[in-house]
């Protein structure tokens, strides 16, 4: 290469030299920039906090580490841990920065911290795997290993764990752990119980979710709970719950009509991307799916180790079968009645935890929740979890009497009392003409009631416009199953049968069994049974509940299932068959001057999704002219006389 083309070269690269480095140069501003009053970092002051809070990632056995949130009161020397394990967002449950104090942090169990939190307890909250902070991959009640789960982790596992590592990193804890839940949280609660780990020393599951298809959260005897499909999307299809169903109409009562089955409304909101909605819809029968991942049964067959405490609520609209399930598979190992505990309180789905004078129009007299949580609750926890284990004397059953408004202390459930009285099975009869008795029907009562079910028409279960399901003060949602039910006893497509007035209080405590004898005209039929208390028609004391129709205890029952769950099969038209329906416990006193009443209907929309009363393999895909018109028929003849039996409690 000659000279001058070196030459030439060495001035080409020092321009291009000099011209990167004057563009990397940063451009002198046009004008001069104000300092930014935000830090580069912000870190919080917990000067005047009363404990210290830690995030930390657990390791799993599998190597998956699950995101959890410890709050250690301030001086805490051998403390005892309660635990929480939740899908709902362990941040989001104790990051309320507006309080220094432990009680207040806790946003999502604060009422349960204003008793506890001055024992010196240290609270423990995990996200469960694959959701908000945790990793892992997310399965909604992830199945036991075995059969439905392939892998070597479960709810069981995690929890065994989690708690193994909390016993060996928490130098305040006095390596006891209690866990403790609602709902969801409960049924976690309840996992924990399988194979538990050593230092877990009580259980306290909340209503919890036990059986999704007998009568939880997904099903009731086989009708779909189409109100919990937004829940279903929001849960499951993102970590973080970014995700919303989104909403066509204002009152979703016309929103679930016009989308016809739920499978086509699951599909014009993009649920079919969802692997929990598709094994729901593949799955509508008891099948195995489901049999194996109820945990009544799931439980009925571990030795009990852990003494468990199942809380209740007698008007739970989200969870009303579980606990006393589960509470029956446990105490039915618990030979000394000293490990297995049940409280049921006048209450809605969680309300234990929060303020409990009332629910809705019913007033109880006192704040039945603080009641629980100062008198139950906390000496139970101390007793187990304390190094001193102070005494506690918690009854074996500790049951609210509503109607009567007090608190029971029982050696068992259902009892209506230890002393001095019986329970007996009582027939209560719906006779001809909307009567209704404890006389067994004549041949007067030989015609039946009829009624005609039409889809396109169905019954509301609580008054429209029926909004989008919440939480808050005004909603109707925790409140439903005290609704005045007025309104559905004046339909035509609802038979009301009605007692005369009780001369004396009626005492009833346990589960009500429905025995219709019932013909409809189509293939598949729902039917639904309400056992109310109708007050008198005027209450001086309190005038808004002259007349009230209040459900004590409600359920549906799904047709094709009347003679196996698991195996449906049509119905023979027009023929009067038995359907045994099992309802919801209570522990209830209908006054003196209060009348009974049973109603019978075959829509309850859209809180359960309509039975197209045309037989077809899967009503999640019932087409729009599957969907038609069907007269129901309830019988009162001797030898096939419809019926409740009731769990009449006498005093001897």
């Amino acid at each position: 290469m000659s000279s001058h083309r070196l030459m030439w070269s060495a001035v080409v690269a020092v321009a291009f030299a000099g011209a990167v480095a004057a563009a990397e140069r940063p451009a002198k501003p046009k004008y001069p920039n104000y300092p930014s009053e935000t830090p580069a970092e912000f870190k919080p002051s917990t000067v005047g906090f009363d404990h210290e809070r830690r995030e930390v990632m657990i390791p799993m056995r599998d190597g998956v580490k699950l995101h959890t949130v410890i709050l250690v009161p301030k001086g805490a020397q051998r403390a005892p841990m309660l635990l929480t394990r939740t899908p709902y967002d362990a941040n989001g449950l104790t990051a309320n920065a507006h309080s220094p104090r432990i009680a207040a942090v806790l946003q999502g169990y604060d009422n349960i911290a204003d008793v506890i939190a001055e024992a010196g307890y240290i609270r423990v909250v995990q996200d469960v795997r694959g959701k908000y902070g945790s990793e892992g991959d997310y399965v909604m009640n992830r199945p036991f290993r075995g059969p439905l789960n392939p892998t070597p982790v479960d709810h069981a596992t995690d929890t065994y764990d989690t708690i193994d590592w909390l016993v060996k990193h928490v130098p305040e804890s006095n390596g006891r752990v209690g866990i403790i839940g609602i709902s969801y949280d409960g049924y976690l609660s309840l996992t924990a119980l399988v194979d538990p780990h050593p230092a877990l020393k009580v259980s306290v599951p909340m209503n919890p979710m036990v059986d999704g298809w007998m009568g939880d959260d997904w099903f009731h005897h086989g009708a779909f709970r189409q109100i919990n499909m937004g829940y279903m999307l929001e849960q499951v299809v993102t970590r973080d719950n970014s995700a919303s169903w989104w909403f066509s109409h204002t009152d979703q009562y016309d929103e679930f009509l016009a989308a016809g089955s739920a499978g086509a409304l699951g599909q014009a909101r993009g649920l079919e991307q969802s692997g929990f909605w598709r094994k729901l819809t593949a799955h509508p029968a008891y099948d195995a799916f489901w049999q194996q991942q109820a945990m009544d049964k799931l439980l009925a067959a571990q030795p009990l180790k852990v003494p468990t405490m199942v809380v209740h609520g007698w008007w739970d609209q989200e969870d009303i079968y579980g606990a006393p399930a589960v509470y029956r598979a446990l105490e039915a190992k618990d030979t000394n009645n000293d490990q297995v505990y049940l409280v049921a309180g006048p209450w809605n789905h969680g309300q234990q935890i929060d303020e409990a004078s009332s629910l809705g129009a019913i007033q109880f007299d006192a704040n039945t929740a603080l009641q629980f949580r100062r008198d139950v609750l906390r000496p139970f926890l101390d007793h187990f979890l304390r190094d001193d284990a102070p005494g506690h004397d918690t009854a074996p059953v500790v049951a609210f009497e509503t109607g009567s408004n007090h608190w029971q202390r029982l050696s068992a459930w259902p009892r209506g009392c230890d002393t001095g009285c019986t329970t007996t099975a009582k027939s209560l009869y719906l006779r001809a003409d909307a009567a209704l008795s404890f006389d067994a029907p004549d041949d007067d009562d030989a015609r039946e009631s009829d009624y005609v079910s039409d889809p396109a028409k169905p019954v509301p279960f609580t008054r429209r416009p029926i909004r989008a399901v919440a939480y808050d003060d005004d909603a109707y949602w925790p409140k439903w199953l005290v609704d005045d039910q007025r309104d559905a006893s004046s339909r035509t497509d609802v038979l009301a049968f009605v007692s005369e007035p009780l001369a004396e209080p009626l005492k009833i405590a346990g589960e009500p069994v429905a025995q219709l004898f019932a013909a409809t005209s189509g293939s598949d039929s729902d039917w639904v049974v309400k056992l109310i208390d109708v007050y008198p028609d005027e209450v001086p004391r309190q005038p808004q509940m002259g007349g009230y129709q209040l459900m004590v205890s409600a359920d549906i029952f799904r047709g094709r299932y009347r003679e196996s769950y698991e195996h449906p099969k049509p119905i023979e038209a027009n023929a009067v068959l038995p359907y045994r329906i099992p309802l919801p416990h209570a522990n209830h006193v209908f006054g003196k001057g209060h009348r009974l009443m049973v109603q019978i209907q075959s829509t309850w929309f859209p809180l359960y999704d309509r039975n197209p009363q045309t037989f077809v393999p899967n009503i999640f895909f019932a087409k729009p002219a599957d969907y038609r018109k069907a007269t129901q028929r309830i019988s009162h003849a001797p030898g096939a006389a419809s019926h409740i039996v009731l769990p009449v409690v006498e005093t001897r």
